[in-house]
């Protein structure tokens, strides 16, 4: 009979009870592995993740019932079945109330030990895939919620669910705010890691100097104030996770050793000479697409195709226009609750400035100006609440965007091509006006556009805006 070599842990002290079990489970379809103490139980436990464990309530260095409980610490699905010499009742009862599957007394018969395991497995595969179900329900109603209704997000979770199942790496694009890693940990919920932890790691964020430490750790003494051992994100994701933000950040050299440690599995340590190995799925994430950084040799084309796996793309605010009323209605509420206000909704002009406005900053920039709003209203939202006007004082209709485009060669772009191109000019020329106000400071321009430092920095590096000595900002390189 084939039963996909499930694998059952047998632990017990008596040798010939082992092997004869062994001989049974094998002829069975099984895979048996073979612990003589708590011990080794508990470490087969950890490294092999059996179907079903098969325990002694008698074991020389630790009783079965503490051993029965030290394995559901481990994993509360794990069906034990515990063995005994003797039918006592009370040990039935205090196994039972231990979350033992079941309990079997020896000599015990051939069919009756089967069929106990073979029900044990049926369990063990039943709650597996009912799980799996619920982390893609979860998924699915999480980014909905977050995300909006839109059939863009609708095509997004289809896809999430699709990947999410696979151990592939993965792929993010989209613009800053627009949900990368939302849709990261849905990824990770919605797969057979979601036990696991879930590491972020934003690459843009943290020096180029700490950056290795911060990945794979460092021994102690390994640089200047080391003065104790540090686990890296690597080690800390184990099991689970590990989400790289703006990966397009990492300079070449840490490059060569993300894709060494991907493709062995093994990391080491600043300063250390002995390999650790890593169980860990990586997904990263760009604000562009990491093909074109390949040309230019900003980015390696080996990590490339190593983590290209899968792509997902994250559509922008701007292109699903139907969850911006949906997300400034859940925004509204949660700010209500968190603020004890009770406004009512927004006026029509309102609503006409939220969905004519192009967002720039995606939800993450729809979320602030709300907040902003709630706080200053006193009933209903208005168009003066939201504040979400171009520099000159008046509201920035998507349609006029248009406008700044340019054809050459007598080619006519397509609609994506001119929305891309207009929105990235009324973007670049909104950040140079707000740092012109706020005479070169980033964090004031942030404030005046109603977007985190974050994102203002990341802007200035994309669209290569510097100051020069006269303290004005100008192109030097036009953004294609």
């Amino acid at each position: 009979m084939n039963n996909d070599n499930s694998r059952i842990l047998v632990v017990d002290d008596e040798q010939p009870i082992c092997e004869l079990i062994s001989r049974t489970l094998q002829k069975e379809g099984f895979m048996p592995l073979l612990a003589c103490d708590a011990k080794t139980a508990l470490q087969k436990v950890r490294q092999e993740s059996p179907e079903v464990a098969l325990i002694d309530i008698l074991l020389p260095d630790m009783d079965g019932l503490e051993l029965l409980r030290r394995v559901k610490a481990l994993d509360e699905d794990l069906p034990v079945v515990m063995m005994t010499g003797h039918a006592q009742i009370t040990g039935a009862v205090e196994a039972m109330r231990a979350m033992a599957h079941d309990y079997l007394v020896k000599p015990f018969q051939g069919h009756d030990f089967l069929r106990v395991v073979h029900r044990a497995v049926a369990e063990r595969q039943l709650k597996l895939k009912l799980k799996q179900i619920s982390h893609q329900i979860t998924a699915n109603q999480g980014l909905t919620e977050i995300m909006g209704h839109s059939e863009a997000i609708g095509q997004l979770i289809a896809e999430v669910n699709c990947v999410a199942k696979s151990n592939f790496s993965v792929v993010m694009i989209g613009e800053t705010g627009s949900g990368k890693e939302v849709v990261a940990r849905a990824i990770h919920q919605a797969s057979l890691r979601a036990k696991g932890p879930f590491v972020p790691v934003d690459c843009g964020a943290i020096p180029e100097t700490l950056l290795e430490g911060e990945l794979f750790g460092y021994e102690r003494g390994a640089f200047t104030g080391a003065i104790s051992s540090k686990r890296g994100k690597f080690e800390l994701a184990q099991g689970g996770t590990l989400f790289l933000d703006e990966i397009l950040n990492l300079p070449l050299g840490s490059q060569a050793k993300l894709l060494r440690a991907i493709q062995e599995k093994t990391i080491y340590r600043l300063g250390g000479t002995s390999p650790v190995r890593v169980d860990v799925r990586v997904l990263v994430a760009a604000s562009q697409d990491l093909h074109a950084a390949v040309v230019p040799g900003a980015f390696r084309v080996d990590l490339f195709y190593r983590l290209n796996e899968f792509t997902l793309r994250i559509p922008a605010l701007r292109e699903r226009k139907e969850d911006i009323i949906y997300l400034a209605k859940r925004f509204l509420d949660l700010t209500n609750t968190e603020l004890n206000k009770t406004i009512k909704g927004f006026s029509e002009a309102a609503v006409n400035a939220l969905l004519s406005y192009p967002w720039p900053g995606n939800v993450r920039e729809l979320r602030s100006t709300i907040r902003r709003a709630v706080l200053l209203a006193d009933e209903m939202i208005t168009e003066k609440h939201l504040d979400i006007a171009d520099l000159t004082g008046g509201i920035l209709p998507a349609v006029a965007f248009t406008t700044r485009m340019q054809v050459t060669n007598n080619e006519s772009p397509s609609l994506r091509d001119i929305m891309n191109k207009s929105v990235a000019v009324a973007e670049r020329e909104a950040i140079v006006q707000a740092l012109l106000r706020a005479g070169g400071n980033k964090a004031q321009a942030a404030r005046l556009l109603h977007i985190d430092y974050k994102t203002m920095q990341s802007k200035v590096k994309k669209y290569r805006i510097t100051l020069n000595k006269k303290q004005s900002y100008e192109n030097q390189t036009q953004h294609e």
